[in-house]
């Protein structure tokens, strides 16, 4: 048996697969507070990864460990939404898979931090 909602080929189904990916984006922002706050982040500190990194390199990880953490919230959040769907009793394995999301985006936050000090450090003129 196939799945009908697999059907799309070519050009359609790259047009359909933006378009979700645009809705869940709006999705995400209109639902999701973290998502909002770390996106607000990433539209300050984007523009200010083209001013801060001396090579390319240094704005590719600059800017790569920000949307970093915006990929981790959005997989976090799809977690705690399958969970939810599934049921809001309290259990043991629901709780371990949202906790597990949570410090997958906790790990993305201090890894983007980390890559962020080490570049001003050195930006700033290291001792």
């Amino acid at each position: 048996m196939s799945n009908p909602h697999k059907g799309r080929t070519g050009w359609q189904r790259i047009i359909w697969a933006t378009h979700h990916s645009l809705h869940g984006l709006k999705l995400a922002w209109c639902t999701e507070n973290a998502f909002r706050q770390e996106a607000t982040a990433a539209a300050l500190m984007l523009p200010a990864s083209l001013w801060l990194g001396r090579s390319g390199v240094e704005v590719a990880l600059l800017a790569g460990s920000v949307l970093a953490v915006l990929i981790v919230e959005l997989l976090n959040s799809a977690v705690e939404a399958a969970i939810d769907r599934v049921s809001y009793e309290l259990h043991d394995l629901s709780r371990r898979a949202k906790d597990f999301g949570s410090a997958a985006v906790l790990l993305s936050l201090l890894a983007c931090a980390s890559v962020w000090l080490g570049v001003l450090y050195d930006r700033l003129g290291a001792p």
